[in-house]
């Protein structure tokens, strides 16, 4: 292992590293605008520049002063090496780069979304001089819509390329370029060309200023009122790392949670835009039953009597082998597990099904590596892998073909079904509700549709970002994440419902959902195999969000 020395500290390192890298890792700042992990280095913004003194291999490997100013996030580290960010030489230079960085930035703090989490704002405090000494007009540049997702404030630009090199190295569609040369030198998109990607809004994340905000924030809520929670995208199978950014039990945005491991540090816009529907006015809020023909409002006690009760009939009647549960792959493995014991309480001989599965498309994958998938649930692999521990043989659980065949099917014997829904979109199963017929069903969902209008018992449930629980994406990984928010007023957690019923069946009183409990019921092997939020991340959890 070598070590470097910077500031007076001593830095251990690994591998072929830059300066900066280290420094990073070691906690250790030293400021920089260009540079950024998941993109090539341009040494352009020379904040980072460092006086460095190295072992010179011509003088019998003595430290020797470099006689200029070097990058720290071009120049190798290597063993034995004094780096000095706060010599007089050095902060000279970091004055002069923020000098110059503001000569024409307007001042506009107050209004500008990126205040509070603006390495520029940081940077002129930190590294700066008190006072300009600038006292010329400074040169306007428009404002610009530049796609769907984005909007330019291109006199805040500093010209650090992040979104130039995004779009040329990460997605490869090349939308945006460097336009012009000295004080009238911008970005802006080609034209015709609007920055429509898949991937648009990391740009967004990536601008170290307020040059680049995204519309959909914009004005919306001032970082630090926000909190923020890790958890796991919601909406695709991918399972990327994703910041819940919340306050008072609103989501305001989605943010990339860094992990290298499965989507580096870029999420795509379906995910970043798709907590829309968490608080969707339509959203059911409150248990349902059908009296008479007619759907009535019932309290959540009275709701589940009547699903045990109503589900134990067709069992009494019919006999084992007549109720079968989709479990839809929105949900989460401990979901499917609570559900599916339930289930088997009723029903020792319940068909197990994998409710439908959203495919739209084929995956895209980017020159970056990172993939846009088509299957539009998070948990498919860790629903089928939960229902095939508790079905009675291997290869038992159905898939949603395989359902509907069996529930159409007048002599499949199924006269009664638990149908589980979640979808961020309202799911009208019309070819489950025509195979329906007249059985019993009962439902739980957080949409209304037409599947929410048949059932005989309609059971609220919750979004994502309101439980906890474990994802498997495409890959196999299987990831836990926590509640965000509050749950929304009159619903309950799918696991909480699943104890709710029990509870009922049983006629004990209900237990509190515990998503590690649940695990530890799955099985050591399911529990250890769960990848949790790094350590720290739990921790920011009550924090008010600052930039890291």
């Amino acid at each position: 292992m070598s070590t470097i020395t910077i500031d007076g500290k001593t830095c251990t390192f690994e591998g072929p590293k830059t300066i900066l890298q280290v420094a990073l890792e070691n906690d250790v700042e030293i400021p920089h605008y260009c540079y950024h992990p998941g993109l090539s280095v341009v040494a352009s913004c020379r904040i980072c520049l460092a006086e460095v003194a190295a072992p010179n291999p011509r003088n019998d490997n003595k430290v020797e002063l470099i006689p200029k100013l070097v990058p720290t996030c071009q120049n190798p580290a290597s063993d034995g090496m004094e780096v000095h960010t706060n010599s007089p030489k050095a902060v000279a230079n970091q004055k002069a780069v923020m000098e110059y960085l503001l000569i024409n930035h307007p001042l506009d703090c107050p209004v500008c979304d990126q205040a509070g989490e603006c390495f520029l704002q940081d940077y002129s405090y930190q590294y700066g001089r008190s006072e300009s000494r600038f006292l010329e007009a400074k040169i306007k540049q428009p404002t610009k819509d530049i796609g769907p997702h984005v909007k330019l404030y291109a006199d805040r630009c500093i010209m650090c390329s992040r979104c130039v090199r995004f779009c040329s190295e990460v997605t490869g569609t090349h939308e945006i370029g460097v336009f012009g040369r000295g004080n009238q030198e911008q970005i802006d998109v080609f034209p015709g060309q609007p920055l429509d990607n898949p991937l648009s809004g990391n740009v967004v994340d990536i601008c170290p200023v307020g040059a680049l905000l995204d519309k959909d924030f914009l004005f919306a809520q001032r970082v630090w009122f926000l909190s923020r929670t890790p958890s796991i995208d919601g909406i695709t199978a991918s399972g990327d790392n994703i910041w819940i950014h919340h306050n008072e039990g609103r989501i305001y945005r989605i943010k990339p949670r860094t992990n290298p491991d499965v989507n580096g540090w870029w999420i795509s816009d379906e995910i970043r835009y798709g907590a829309e529907f968490v608080h969707r006015e339509d959203r059911l809020r409150e248990p349902r039953r059908k009296q008479y023909g007619a759907s009535i409002a019932v309290d959540w006690k009275t709701a589940c009597r009547r699903a045990v009760d109503g589900l134990a009939e067709v069992v009494a009647e019919k006999g084992p082998g007549s109720l079968l549960l989709s479990v839809s792959p929105m949900l989460s493995c401990e979901e499917a597990w609570l559900l599916a014991t339930f289930a088997r309480a009723m029903d020792p001989s319940v068909h197990l099904a994998v409710g439908h599965v959203p495919i739209d498309g084929e995956d895209q994958t980017f020159p970056s590596g990172y993939t846009v998938r088509s299957e539009k649930c998070p948990n498919r692999r860790g629903v089928q892998r939960v229902l095939e521990m508790l079905a009675s043989e291997p290869g038992e659980v159905m898939d949603e073909i395989a359902m509907l065949e069996k529930i159409g099917d007048r002599k499949g014997g199924i006269e009664a079904v638990i149908l589980t829904g979640n979808y961020s979109a309202p799911f009208e199963g019309g070819s489950l509700i025509k195979a329906l017929g007249k059985k019993f069903a009962v439902v739980l969902d957080t949409l209304p549709g037409g599947l929410s209008d048949r059932a005989d018992v309609l059971l609220p449930g919750a979004t994502w970002a309101e439980k906890a629980g474990s994802f498997e994406n495409a890959e196999g990984r299987v990831q836990s994440f926590q509640a965000a928010i509050p749950l929304t007023e009159g619903v309950r957690s799918e696991a909480q419902i699943a104890l709710d019923l029990t509870a009922a069946l049983e006629h004990t009183p209900a237990t509190a959902y515990d998503a590690q409990a649940v695990r530890a019921r799955i099985g050591a092997g399911f529990a250890d195999a769960v990848h949790h939020p790094r350590p720290g991340d739990e921790a920011q959890n009550d924090m008010a969000y600052v930039a890291l």
